[in-house]
This record gives C-alpha cells, sequence and structure tokens, in this order.
C-alpha cells in the first residue's frame, strides 16, 4: 500500500529534533506513518518545507516538502505558492491513498486532488467542533467551504468518539468509523511500580498550549480551592501571547502552583510518571493524547470534557464543568488513595486493550486496505 499523510507541522515530530509546532495531530501522523513504513508500506508524509529544501527519507519515511510556510506575497500565496506547491507534493507522492488529519482548507484541497486523479482519500476528526456543522472554529468562507468539500468527498471519515460520529451524521449527513486513537507510550514499570515511585505528597497535572481554548485559568482557579495540594502547570506559549503571560503571571502568585513552561517529549512523560492526577480544563477536545500518556502510566483523569463518557463509565477518573465542581473532585481523589488506586489500575487496563499501538494501528491498516478495494 502506498500511502500519503498530508500535515503541514509534522516536520519536527519526524525527525524528533523538537523544532516548531508539535502538537497531538503531529505526534499521531509520526507515530502512524512510522508505523506503517515498519510494516512494509510505502509511506510519504507532506510538510512544510523545514530542514532540508528538498525531499528527503528520515526513518524509511519520504518527507515531501510543499513550500516554506511563509512563502509568497499575502492575499495570494493562499493559491500560490501554497496550494500549487500542495498539489505538486501529492503527485510526487503518487501514492494510492491520501490521509488527512483536522479541520483546514487541506482537508478540500487533498480531497479534490484525490478525485481529480483518481486516487483514495481518508480523513481524520481532530477535535469535537470539526463535527458541528456550524464549524465554529473555521472563520472564513473559504476555509469551511473547502473543509465541507473535503468531507462530502471523503472515502472514509474516521472519528475519535461515538459522539463525533453521530454529530457528523446529523450534521452533515455523513457516515463515520470510530477507531480507537493510537499511542505509542508505555511505562517499563508495573503499575504497582508506577505508584510505588510516585511523590508521598499528592500532585495534579495540567498540560497544553497556554491558549483561551486549553481554559488554563480554570485550572488556576482550582489551585486557589485547593492550596494543600501541589498543582503542576506544563505549556508553552501559543498564539495569544498576551492571555498566556496575564495566565502565568497569576499561576506564579500561587505557592502549591509549579509553572515548568514548555518541556521537551521526555520531560513531560517525566512529569506524568511523577503525578496522581491529570487535570484537563479545556472548552472542547476531541480524543486527548495527554489521556492516553495519563492512563498509560496509571494517571486517572479530571476534567471538564469526557469522550464517550469513558471517565464516568468506565471510571478513569472523573467529569466536572466548573472550579467547584473539579476542585472537590480532586479533593475526594486526593483524600481517598484507595478509590484513585482503582481508576489507576483501570485506566492502565483501559489503556492496553484499547489505545496501545499493537491494538489500535492494524484497525487503522485494515480500513485503509478496504477503501482502496472497494
Amino acid at each position: 500500500m502506498k500511502i500519503c499523510f498530508v500535515a503541514h507541522f509534522a516536520y519536527g515530530a519526524l525527525t524528533g529534533d523538537g523544532q516548531g509546532h508539535i502538537g497531538g495531530v503531529e505526534r499521531q501522523t509520526a507515530l502512524m506513518a512510522r508505523w506503517l513504513a515498519d510494516r512494509g508500506h510505502a509511506v510519504s508524509v507532506a510538510t512544510w518545507t523545514e530542514g532540508a529544501a528538498s525531499d528527503e527519507v528520515i526513518n524509511g519515511i519520504r518527507i515531501i516538502k510543499i513550500c516554506p510556510a511563509d512563502a509568497g506575497l499575502p492575499g495570494l500565496r493562499f493559491v500560490h505558492p501554497r496550494w500549487t506547491a500542495l498539489n505538486a507534493a501529492l503527485a510526487r507522492a503518487d501514492a494510492d491513498l491520501y490521509y488527512q488529519n483536522c479541520a483546514e482548507s487541506a482537508t478540500g484541497q487533498v480531497a479534490l486532488w484525490a478525485k481529480r486523479h483518481g486516487r483514495r482519500f481518508v480523513y481524520s476528526v481532530a477535535s469535537d467542533p470539526e463535527c458541528d456543522y456550524t464549524l465554529p472554529m473555521l472563520h472564513s468562507f473559504r476555509e469551511r467551504w473547502l473543509y465541507r468539500r473535503g468531507l462530502a468527498l471523503a472515502d472514509a471519515i474516521i472519528a475519535q468518539t461515538r459522539h463525533q460520529q453521530a454529530l457528523l451524521k446529523s450534521g452533515f449527513g455523513l457516515t463515520s468509523t470510530v477507531l480507537p486513537m493510537p499511542s505509542e507510550v508505555t511505562s517499563e514499570e508495573s503499575i504497582d511500580t508506577l505508584e510505588t515511585a510516585r511523590p508521598a505528597l499528592p500532585g495534579v497535572l495540567w498540560i497544553g498550549r497556554l491558549m483561551p481554548v486549553k481554559n488554563v485559568a480554570l485550572f488556576v482557579d482550582i489551585a486557589e480551592r485547593l492550596p494543600r495540594v501541589t498543582f503542576n502547570l506544563v505549556g508553552g506559549i501559543d498564539q495569544d501571547a498576551a492571555y498566556a503571560e496575564t495566565m502565568l503571571a497569576r499561576a506564579r502568585t500561587l505557592t502549591n502552583m509549579r509553572v515548568h513552561g514548555k518541556l521537551d517529549r521526555a520531560q513531560v512523560l517525566e512529569q506524568i510518571r511523577s503525578s496522581h492526577i491529570l487535570c484537563c480544563t479545556s472548552h472542547h477536545e476531541g480524543f486527548p493524547n495527554t489521556f492516553l500518556e495519563a492512563w498509560a502510566h496509571g494517571v486517572p483523569v479530571v476534567s471538564t470534557v469526557d469522550p464517550d463518557g469513558l471517565l464516568q463509565n468506565r471510571a478513569l477518573g472523573r467529569h466536572g464543568s466548573d472550579a467547584d465542581c473539579l476542585a472537590a473532585h480532586l479533593q475526594s481523589l486526593v483524600t481517598d488513595s484507595r478509590v484513585r488506586l482503582q481508576m489507576s489500575e483501570r485506566a492502565w487496563d483501559y489503556y492496553y486493550a484499547n489505545h496501545y499501538i499493537t491494538g489500535s494501528m492494524p484497525k487503522f491498516e485494515a480500513l485503509f486496505q478496504a477503501v482502496l478495494v472497494s
């Protein structure tokens, strides 16, 4: 199978140098590309031009350069060189199937190219708002039109949750397949060893980009309510620097808050390993990679979002909507270590049974192969 991933910002995740923007989509792209390449498939990834100016092969994956992200004149560069260079990159990939993740103009651009050239296109949902027909996260008519066109032309759509699947059906009239999001994070230790190694004093961890949608202000509000609990804030400044600086200034006034800034991958996983609870305060998410990383280390989650009710229904954590509710949940788990340890064991079992790469990626491979023969 010849498959091309279109992920403009994935270069740093593919090379492992940690440079540039590396979020959940980029990490997942690199993970999937490596796994499929190791399985003997011909894998390419189309990215912005970073590193070498020409295409290159890294770890068996062909990285096809589109153009520099800042190339071209404002107002004109959307068409040239960005769209024209993307089309050229798709042609150089010469794949049987093209895969793109996250709602954007590229969804339609890739789908239109694939349709015109008789190739298959698979789209994968990255967050809940992408399934809302009003598309609240896409602000221009051009983006919304191209995204909707891409969905309509897709040979298959992958959803992260049944909730997303239902939204796509009710809003767009489209069917989709729910697949468990893959993760390669694993711990060398057993759950008992991990629990023994955690610090004696309970610690609550928040990881994310410091931007309004992640709602770090709520995390600070919670920390103010629980002065005897240690809170760790991990995240770098994103697009809204003013918001981020305001939140960091607030966080640094709390004696029970430790602000770590942006950490590399190994440091983030070490923070997870040494934490007792992960806290998510986002206004919306899809299926956060941080949940998977936490569960891989037996860390339950207390969150404002609960994908398909997993936190509540499978007791992998707790769900709440405001600072008082989330603080109460955290206090309860900090106080009752027996319940927290039970959640830790369930989180560990759920992750390895459903999301670890050895079980989840064959399902993606099977879907891709089914699309090619349909």
